[in-house]
């Protein structure tokens, strides 16, 4: 399995995922179709679906003009999500495969939208999975809670998320890394591995290069939302349990001016 990252609009990602033995592929959020057929063309691959992660537009909204495109290609969305351009519905647990050897498992990740999907994604034995989470979780944050609530963020970060493997690479839907590490230094300013990962992603972003993937591990030793559950982060922000600790520390992203 190869995953590639196709830059779109200001900070969105889309990215290729790429069964090496068939040359067939899956593009998360196509937003951009033109640019993803190209790197798709660079590639050498042809492109058998798409997995969209939720219905904001620019996740969405290049699903109709793929479509037209590659007029036999599926297009896989949370089924109670209103994805534009949805030919399969998929829920939680559903399992979709790609090629000979990549196996990609639905998990139903609401808050940020109620039908939100991530897609955890297998390959051969001996390669770390990887998980696409949109807008559920970015590295060192996670999404505005549009359309849920603090105790469904909790379940999707701290539970479903959490609970992969620690090696599991965490592929998100935007480039937000540095303002997030900015901020959750704020919440935790004695904590060495958000600063460490801070530098790191000024000099990724200073060359030109993508802080993405992150991993499962690296999230829960600096990203302050999935951290909720750690009594020293709920006693730091005021807090007695992890589902107030999460609000409170969304209330304190959503008024930042960093």
């Amino acid at each position: 399995m190869k995953i590639h990252h196709v830059a779109c609009l200001e900070d969105n990602y889309s990215y290729l995922i790429i069964d090496e033995s068939t040359k067939e592929a899956a593009v998360v959020d196509p937003v951009e179709p033109e640019k993803v057929l190209k790197a798709a063309q660079e590639h050498g691959v042809d492109i058998k679906l798409v997995l969209t992660t939720h219905h904001h537009w620019d996740h969405a909204g290049g699903n109709e003009k793929i479509k037209q495109l590659v007029p036999v290609i599926k297009v896989y969305g949370g089924s109670i999500d209103n994805v534009k351009g949805c030919t399969n519905k998929v829920e939680n647990g559903d399992k979709i495969s790609l090629g000979a050897d990549v196996h990609i498992l639905c998990l139903h990740t609401p808050c940020h939208t109620k039908g939100h999907i991530s897609y955890y994604v297998t390959s051969k034995e001996g390669e770390d999975p990887a998980v696409f989470t949109g807008d559920t979780l970015f590295i060192a944050g996670c999404g505005k809670f549009f359309e849920g609530t603090a105790e469904q963020m909790h379940q999707s970060l701290c539970v479903t998320l959490a609970s992969l493997p620690k090696p599991t690479r965490v592929y998100c839907g935007h480039e937000y890394t540095v303002k997030n590490l900015q901020f959750a230094q704020t919440v935790e300013p004695d904590n060495a591995k958000i600063k460490q990962k801070l530098s790191w992603a000024q000099q990724q972003r200073e060359a030109g290069l993508p802080t993405v993937p992150s991993t499962i591990e690296e999230e829960m030793e600096t990203n302050p939302f999935i951290r909720a559950d750690l009594p020293e982060l709920q006693e730091r922000v005021g807090c007695k349990t992890a589902v107030e600790a999460l609000r409170e520390i969304r209330q304190r992203k959503d008024n930042w001016r960093g």
